[in-house]
């Protein structure tokens, strides 16, 4: 048997999907950027070659010893490769001995 229901009542349904993976714990945070390797990655939109520049300069500021890895040594983050180069970050990370990273985006 089907309930009618009257033109003022709807259904209500949660718009979260089903949980599936447990929480992860973080990552140990760095207790300075003195003498750490920090690499930069960009989508290439907005004004990020200027907001990563001002970021290196104020944070040196702070940490003189910091050293930067641009965000052009990795590429658009978001391009038609993006699979490719986000798979390929562990390895370059390792490579170029980075400690932390800055993922910048825009809208």
């Amino acid at each position: 048997m089907t309930q009618q229901r009257s033109p003022e009542t709807y259904d209500v349904v949660w718009p979260r999907a089903e949980k599936r993976r447990r929480h992860q714990p973080l990552a140990k945070r760095l207790d300075t950027l003195n003498g750490k390797t920090v690499a930069q990655l960009w989508d290439y939109l907005f004004y990020g070659d200027k907001v990563f520049a001002t970021l290196e300069d104020e944070l040196k500021k702070r940490f003189p010893d910091v050293r930067f890895v641009g965000w052009a040594e990795f590429g658009n983050t978001h391009s038609t490769n993006e699979h490719e180069l986000l798979a390929s970050l562990p390895r370059r990370f390792k490579e170029l001995g980075v400690d932390a990273a800055i993922s910048g985006m825009g809208c």
